[in-house]
């Protein structure tokens, strides 16, 4: 069991852990959740040893094996197979060993210990642990030094899970991660034998691997049984009682200060006064659940323009001339598409979302963009770039020259940067503040398109709600790449797979494809088609024919489910004029004044009927929809 003592932790004269307790029961599987700033990270530097805790302890069974990703990523000539090799010592130690053994007794020792942790099979379940992380069998055999600095974190990653120590320590590893290599280390984690403690604001994860959830705010730690949604559940009854008793407590403290008040002058009360006034000073004050205000996201909506935004026409895209990474790409993009693009890293994703930009051009075909359109394009590396001494005010007033100042603090107040938060020095800003901050700075134009290239890197998952509620709150068109399927799931509406050098709407589901990544309710037989034969060129014309006719289809469809909203609300927003004339008709304005409660009566039967045939309408318009997508 791994226990954690009063554990308080200083640093810069800012108490990160108070007094923190929990165990961690043994092979249980937590998830450490808290707020960015929290101090999960340190929580973890304190339990390998990285970090001394001022007070208190962190407990466990002697000779259990730690395992936690330092922060350098592995460098040099050996291959990523080599270097996840090398992770279990023993084997290494064993084998060289073995082959300068000459005592025949002391020889039968060490094969049989090689035999019971599996030695010989080790080079395949590496190679395995890699293939699931992304390296290709040729990826595996090149020097460490030819991968970037993502890559080799990936090394890392399969490095530590090939170890299997007795305490698997994972801070946010899905960070350097594609949505693939996310869902494989997923199911790998799944049926790891022993204790996992990790770092994630992956809702899906949380709630598919872990069994308990660890939460951390204000310097302590909270256990709760169950996975993501069940913390959820139970955090909000814990703060609907902690809102109930704090109303009650208060109560009680204003009755006793009104008596200390009244009394603590006349002799004959003073000493129930004073002990009273002892009852207070002894009262421990309940603190509710702090909700952090700031923490917001607000794109404003763009001007209307006609579709589509772009359209690409056998473009072809790369970087080196006569090498496009990708070719035949034949897109439209429409000022309500919500699109995401699936695909493993290095399959061309960002290439693809750089030509959406005009941050390449083409190569080959044509792109067509509507003369006015605006792009706000956001990537980490923006977030890498803001300069630490500056503050998001001195930021936001050289993005928006010419601009108000009271225009420079609307835009960045959309994104919680209100009051001092606003003259705050990014160097003190956490990530997740950071990534609000690019977005803030990318969005001041009003775009008529975002193209968001994982967006989620350092945001908690309270942060991730929030985005995803302001995404599906704006009124333009989004273009997601995100590891985070939860968000892919809630906010995009069309799937477009970018894989073997091009890119194409993705029929299915985003369930279906998770099946395809891991292999399930495949289709048995030869090949990639499971022995299905090969469509001929007529027939996959006239599937493309009737899939653009589908789409044109569904695009007005579309089109009239906007306007039938439209209607909803107008006609619901007359019946709330009509009920408050009701109510009151010396107050109703307007059209309705003046008028008697039985026409004002009459108007709104009238107006219940036209509502109800407009649901009506709307309903059917959504089935159809439905049908057509």
């Amino acid at each position: 069991m791994l226990t954690i003592n009063g554990l308080t932790v200083r640093l810069g004269g800012r108490t990160i852990l108070d007094r923190a307790t929990a165990a961690v029961p043994p092979g249980g599987r937590v998830g450490l959740i808290g707020r960015n700033g929290a101090g999960k990270s340190t929580l973890m530097k304190a339990i390998i040893g990285e970090i001394e805790g001022d007070e208190g302890s962190v407990e466990m069974p002697r000779r259990t094996r730690l395992g936690y990703i330092a922060q350098e990523a592995p460098n040099g000539s050996a291959t990523p197979l080599e270097t996840v090799l090398a992770a279990d010592v023993e084997r290494l130690e064993l084998l060289e060993k073995s082959e300068n053994c000459e005592d025949p007794e002391l020889l039968g020792d060490l094969y049989e210990r090689l035999i019971a942790i599996d030695a010989y099979t080790a080079p395949a379940r590496a190679s395995r642990i890699l293939i699931g992380l992304g390296f290709d069998e040729e990826m595996q055999e090149q020097p460490l030094d030819s991968f970037s600095g993502g890559w080799k974190m990936r090394v890392a990653l399969g490095s530590l899970l090939f170890s299997q120590p007795d305490v698997l320590l994972l801070d946010e590893p899905s960070n350097h991660l594609d949505l693939e290599a996310t869902l494989w280390l997923e199911n790998f984690l799944k049926s790891y034998p022993a204790t996992l403690l990790v770092i994630s604001h992956e809702r899906d994860l949380l709630n598919n691997v872990v069994d308990h959830i660890l939460h951390l705010q204000g310097g302590k730690l909270t256990l709760y049984p169950g996975a993501y949604d069940s913390f959820e559940r139970q955090r909000a009854e814990r703060a609907t009682q902690l809102a109930a008793a704090k109303s009650a407590q208060d109560a009680q403290m204003a009755r006793l200060q009104d008596y200390v008040a009244r009394n603590s002058a006349r002799a004959s009360t003073a000493r129930q006064a004073q002990s009273r006034a002892k009852m207070l000073e002894k009262m421990q004050p309940i603190t509710a659940l702090i909700e952090d205000p700031s923490l917001s996201f607000g794109f404003p909506d763009p001007a209307e323009l006609k579709p589509p935004l772009i359209t690409l026409d056998l473009a072809a895209v790369g970087y080196t001339q006569d090498k496009p990474i990708l070719q035949r790409l034949n897109l439209r993009i429409d000022p309500d598409d919500r699109i995401a693009l699936l695909g493993r890293n290095g399959n061309g994703k960002t290439t693809l979302a750089r030509l959406l930009a005009a941050q390449l051009p083409p190569m080959e075909g044509e792109i067509f963009t509507s003369r006015q359109m605006k792009v706000g394009y956001f990537t980490q590396y923006q977030v890498e770039e803001l300069s630490s001494d500056d503050t998001p005010l001195e930021h936001m007033t050289r993005t928006m020259k010419g601009q108000t100042p009271g225009a420079v603090r609307a835009q960045l107040g959309r994104f919680g940067f209100s009051g001092a938060r606003a003259t705050q020095m990014v160097g003190k800003l956490s990530g997740g503040e950071r990534a609000r901050l690019a977005l803030a700075l990318i969005t001041y134009e009003a775009p008529h398109i975002l193209i968001l290239d994982e967006p989620t890197n350092h945001l908690d998952v309270d942060a991730r709600e929030a985005l995803v509620q302001a995404l599906n709150d704006y009124s333009g068109a989004v273009i997601l790449i995100s590891h985070d399927r939860h968000m892919v799931e809630l906010t995009a509406d069309r799937l477009v797979l970018v894989d073997d050098g091009t890119a194409r709407d993705y029929d299915g589901s985003m369930e279906d494809y998770i099946d395809f990544v891991l292999g399930r309710n495949q289709p048995k037989g030869d090949g990639a088609a499971g022995g299905a034969a090969k469509p001929s060129k007529k027939e996959r014309k006239a599937a493309a024919q009737a899939k653009e006719q589908a789409w044109e289809q569904a695009k007005q469809v579309k089109a009239q489910i906007t306007s039938a909203e439209k209607d909803l609300a107008r006609l619901t927003a007359e019946c709330a004029a009509l009920d408050a004339a009701l109510i009151d008709p010396a107050a109703a304005t307007g059209r309705l004044s003046g008028k008697s409660a039985a026409e004002l009566a009459k108007l709104r039967a009238q107006l219940a009927a036209r509502l109800e045939t407009a649901e009506a309408a709307w309903l059917e318009l959504g089935e159809q929809l439905e049908t057509l997508t």
